[in-house]
C-alpha cells in the first residue's frame, strides 16, 4: 500500500530533540517491521539513534525468524502487514512473555484499531505519517511505563520489610569508620561484592549503602533470600518463566533479574543456593543473559550483583557444596561486616538510632538508656547481633521500660563483675589456693555433703576427705 512519505525526506539531525539522553543505550536492540521500504529505511535511521542494534523486517514471519535469534527490547510495529498483520503477532508476542516496548503504527487509524491496539498490549500508536520526535516521545512514554512497573514490583516488595530500609550504616568505631572508606571506594564500581559476616550484622543494610553510593542508585534494588525459596522455584524466582513452562505456572513470570535492570540484585545467603544454580548464576555473571525457564531465547541482563553469605564459603566449597569458579567470581571485591560484640562503642548509637526509629513509627515517647543499662548492653555479646538489639530496643518501647528479664545476658551483671574481680585476684593466688578455695565453695553449696561434692568435683570421697585434713592441719 502507498502512504505519504514527505516525511522521510527530512534529515535526521533538522528535527529538534526532546530533553532525554539519545545515545545508544549499551546492549540494547530493536525491531522495525513495516512493509514499505521507505518507512523501514526511516525507521531504521531513527532508531539507530537510540538503540545499539536495529533490525528491520517486511513481514510478521521475517520479524518471528529475527525475534527467537536476537533478544529485543523495543518493537515498532506496522498494523496492515502481507499475511499475519500486527495486532495478532503482539497478542503472541504478548502470551509468550515478552515484556519489552511495542509500538504500533498505521497509516489508516480509527477508535477501533488504537483500542485494540492498547488491548494486545502496546504502548503506544502512532499514525502515519507522523515526525520523528513523535516517535521519540513515544519510546520514551513506553520505556517510562516499563520502568514504572518495575519501580512498582520493587516498593511492593519492600513494603512487607520497611524495619530494613529505615536501617543506615550506624557506628563510629575504628571498624565501621574504616568500612565506610572501602565502600566508598568499591561503591562506584559495578564489580561484583561478596559480603561475608554473621546473621543479623547488617549485610543487607552494607549492600543498600553500596547500591546508594553506586551510579545505579536511581534504579531499583532487589534483595531476595537465596536460602527462603525452595530449590524448585528458585530458577523460576530469578529468571522468570513462560507459560506452560511447568506446572502451576498458568502465566508468563518475570524473574527478578528484570526487575533489578540498570540497578542491584542483593542475592543474600548465596551459600545457600543448590549447586545446579549455582552454574546457572556463573553463567549469568559471565554472559550477562539469562534465559526464562521454558524459554529458548535468552535475555539481556543489566544488573549489578551483591551477593552475602553467613557462612564460610572457603569451607564449603572444600566439602563441594559450593562451586569454586562461582565462589571466585563473586569475590571480586569482598567485605567482612564486623559482629556487634567486636564493636561494643558503637551499642549506644545503634539503640538511640533504633529507639528514634521506633518511637517516630509506633508514636511512643523514647525511654532514657541509664547508664547502668547502656552498661548491660555493652557487656552483653549479642550473639543475633544488630538484630537482635533492634528487637530488643522495639519490644522495650512498647512495654515502655527496658525488661532487663528478656535482655538474654549469660551473667547477671554484679555477678559478672564479682567474677572478673574474681578472676583478678586469683591471679596473684598459688594454684593450691584457687583449688582450695573452689573445693570448698563445692562443699558449702552442698550443706557440708562430702560425697555429693566428691561426685560434682569428679573425685573420689577418699581424695576430697584427705585434702579437707591435710587443710584442717595448717
Amino acid at each position: 500500500m502507498t502512504q505519504p512519505t514527505d516525511y522521510l525526506d527530512a534529515p535526521l539531525k533538522s528535527v529538534s530533540r526532546p530533553a532525554q539522553d539519545l545515545s545508544p543505550r549499551k546492549g540494547s536492540s530493536a525491531l522495525a517491521v513495516d512493509d514499505e521500504p521507505g518507512m523501514r529505511h526511516f525507521l531504521e535511521k531513527a532508531l539507530e539513534t537510540r538503540f545499539a542494534r536495529v533490525d528491520t523486517a517486511s513481514s510478521v514471519e521475517m520479524a518471528q525468524t529475527l525475534f527467537d535469534q536476537h533478544d529485543y527490547s523495543t518493537i515498532v510495529l506496522d498494523v496492515s502487514l502481507p499475511g499475519k498483520n500486527g495486532l495478532q503477532w503482539l497478542t503472541e508476542l504478548r502470551q509468550g512473555g515478552f515484556e519489552g516496548d511495542v509500538i504500533l503504527i498505521t497509516g489508516y487509524a480509527d477508535m477501533d484499531t488504537a483500542i485494540g491496539a492498547l488491548r494486545a498490549g502496546a504502548q503506544d500508536f502512532l499514525q502515519k505519517p507522523f515526525r520523528i520526535d513523535q516517535l521519540w516521545y513515544a519510546l520514551d512514554r513506553a520505556a517510562d511505563q516499563n520502568r514504572l512497573k518495575r519501580e512498582n514490583f520493587v516498593l511492593k516488595r519492600a513494603v512487607s520489610n520497611l524495619q530494613q530500609n529505615e536501617q543506615v550504616m550506624v557506628g563510629e568505631s575504628p571498624m565501621i569508620r574504616q568500612l565506610r572508606k572501602l565502600v566508598s571506594k568499591i561503591a562506584p564500581t559495578d564489580s561484583t561484592v561478596l559480603l561475608t559476616g554473621e546473621s543479623g550484622s547488617g549485610k543487607e543494610v552494607l549492600a543498600r549503602t553500596i547500591h546508594g553510593m553506586s551510579m545505579r542508585s536511581e534504579r531499583p534494588f532487589v534483595p531476595i533470600n537465596c536460602g527462603a525459596i525452595s530449590p524448585e522455584l528458585i530458577e523460576s524466582e530469578l529468571f522468570g518463566h513462560t507459560k506452560g513452562a511447568f506446572t502451576g505456572a498458568t502465566e508468563t513470570h518475570q524473574g527478578l533479574f528484570y526487575y533489578a535492570q540498570g540497578g542491584t540484585l542483593f542475592l543474600d545467603e548465596i551459600g545457600e543456593l543448590p549447586l545446579s544454580m549455582q552454574t546457572k548464576l556463573l553463567r549469568v555473571l559471565e554472559d550477562r543473559r539469562i534465559r526464562p525457564v521454558g524459554s529458548n531465547r535468552e535475555v539481556d541482563v543489566d544488573v549489578r550483583i551483591v551477593a552475602a553469605t553467613n557462612v564460610n564459603l572457603d569451607v564449603e566449597v572444600k566439602r563441594g557444596r559450593f562451586r569454586q569458579d562461582l565462589f571466585y567470581r563473586l569475590q571480586v571485591l569482598p567485605i567482612e561486616m564486623p559482629p556487634l560484640r567486636s564493636r561494643p562503642e558503637d551499642v549506644e548509637l545503634l539503640a538511640s538510632y533504633f529507639m528514634g526509629v521506633f518511637a517516630r513509627k509506633l508514636r511512643l515517647d523514647p525511654l532514657v538508656i541509664s547508664p547502668d543499662m547502656l552498661a548491660r548492653l555493652q557487656a552483653y555479646e549479642w550473639p543475633g547481633n544488630v538484630r537482635e538489639l533492634r528487637n530488643f530496643v522495639e519490644r522495650s518501647l512498647i512495654l515502655g521500660y527496658f525488661p532487663k528479664e528478656d535482655l538474654p545476658l549469660n551473667l547477671d551483671l554484679d555477678e559478672k563483675r564479682a567474677m572478673d574481680e574474681e578472676l583478678h585476684t586469683q591471679a596473684d593466688e598459688s594454684l593450691e589456693q584457687v583449688e582450695k578455695n573452689h573445693i570448698l565453695k563445692v562443699l558449702n553449696a552442698c550443706g557440708g555433703n562430702k560425697s555429693e561434692a566428691a561426685r560434682r568435683l569428679g573425685v573420689s570421697r577418699k581424695t576430697l576427705e584427705r585434702k579437707c585434713l591435710a587443710w584442717s592441719q595448717e
